[in-house]
């Protein structure tokens, strides 16, 4: 994830001050509550890329061979899968 925790915390508290102070928010529970949940849900949408790049790392395992003799380029292939794994799966990035 390219944003810090601290950040994501700061973006959560800060969207749901600015949804209150625009009245398109109304808190039935505890505002802390609130900026947990969204902290948790973009922290967690965030880390949809990292996870997946590890996910292709190690299905680039299968091909160490092939890029060591120089027959596959490392960053080549990374794309390709990554772009076919983000098709199949209907991810946004």
């Amino acid at each position: 994830m390219r944003v810090s925790k601290e950040r994501v915390r700061h973006i959560a508290d800060s969207l749901v001050t600015r949804l209150q102070s625009e009245e398109a928010l109304e808190l039935l529970g505890s505002r802390q509550a609130l900026v947990e949940a969204l902290d948790q849900t973009i922290t967690e949408e965030l880390s949809v890329e990292d996870r997946l790049n590890a996910e292709i790392r190690t299905l680039m395992k299968n091909y160490a061979v092939e890029i060591e003799r120089g027959n596959v380029d490392y960053q080549k292939m990374f794309t390709m899968i990554k772009k076919k794994l983000v098709d199949e799966r209907g991810l946004i990035l």
